[in-house]
């Protein structure tokens, strides 16, 4: 899973609704860890188009 949006080239969504369960605390902290794996994701993604292997 790479956050890509079908159809489109290059739009990912990054967003706390990824998540299979509700959590019944704080929402906040697995919101910034989705929103940091996300952001790693696409800089993963961005080096690889760089270096040609996408």
């Amino acid at each position: 899973m790479r956050l890509r949006v079908r159809g489109s080239g290059r739009l990912r969504v990054v967003d706390a609704p990824i998540t299979r369960h509700v959590t019944s605390g704080n929402t906040n902290s697995p919101t910034l860890m989705i929103g940091a794996k996300g952001a790693d994701m696409i800089k993963q993604d961005t080096a690889s188009r760089r270096d040609g292997r996408l």
